[in-house]
């Protein structure tokens, strides 16, 4: 799916939010969509979380 595509049906589903709710839900929509953008592209393999996890950088 290219990412026009995908930018289409965000901005759908956030105007479909936005025509049936107010606009706080608008944003909890919008911020659940970035949450699900975030966790596609870790198991995508997209973003690499491995440096923020591992045990090699701890202070001491």
């Amino acid at each position: 799916m290219s990412r026009t595509t995908q930018g289409l049906l965000v901005g759908l589903v956030l105007g479909l939010a936005l025509a049936f709710g107010n606009f706080a839900q608008m944003l909890i929509v919008a911020l659940l969509a970035i949450i699900g953008l975030v966790v596609g592209k870790v198991l995508d393999g997209d973003i690499d979380l491995s440096d923020y996890f591992s045990g090699r950088g701890q202070r001491r």
